[in-house]
């Protein structure tokens, strides 16, 4: 099993912002991180006039898109309800990955580190912090019965998510 961790806040944060400091830090560590991100919005992955997009959308239920260096499923699910996060982490190649992060999926019971940025448009005091939340990461000092990370340190917030998967820090 990949271990799960989420990256949840109030939209305009900077969950992504965060993600793309901390993926490649991570990576400098030598761990392989993936990534699945929610969305609330109607997405798509391809772009009208493309081939892949064209049969698709001529009604093929699963159309894979790949080359040399990647591949892409997409999976039309119009009348499915949505998506259980561990079905979609169980679609991940275990073989090739140390940690799986979610962006988003703040509701699912796993283990995530809450974020919180003065300014944003919300109070300390909303941040629902419950027994899945092991950190908030925040761009002011808070005191709270959990670990708080500063937001803008990238290797302490690496360092803490190395000893919460029980690897010293290797570099």
């Amino acid at each position: 099993m990949i271990p799960v961790l989420a990256i949840a806040a109030w939209s305009g944060t900077g969950k992504t912002t965060l993600l793309k400091a901390l993926i490649p830090a991570l990576c400098a560590q030598g761990l392989r991180p993936g990534l699945i991100k929610h969305t609330h919005h109607d997405m798509d992955v391809d772009m009208p006039g493309k081939d892949s997009y064209e049969l698709r959308k001529a009604g093929a239920a699963q159309t894979m898109v790949a080359s040399s260096h990647r591949w892409a499923l997409m999976t039309e699910t119009p009348d499915e309800p949505e998506l259980d996060l561990a079905w979609l982490v169980s679609r991940m190649d275990a073989s090739t990955l140390d940690l799986v992060l979610v962006e988003g999926f703040k509701h699912e019971a796993l283990p995530k580190i809450l974020l919180f940025r003065q300014g944003c448009g919300h109070q300390v005091d909303e941040l629902t912090i419950d027994e899945h939340v092991i950190a908030v990461a925040s761009d002011v000092p808070l005191v709270l019965d959990i670990p708080v990370l500063n937001i803008n340190e990238i290797a302490k917030i690496v360092a803490f998510i190395l000893r919460w998967l029980g690897r010293d820090q290797e570099k």
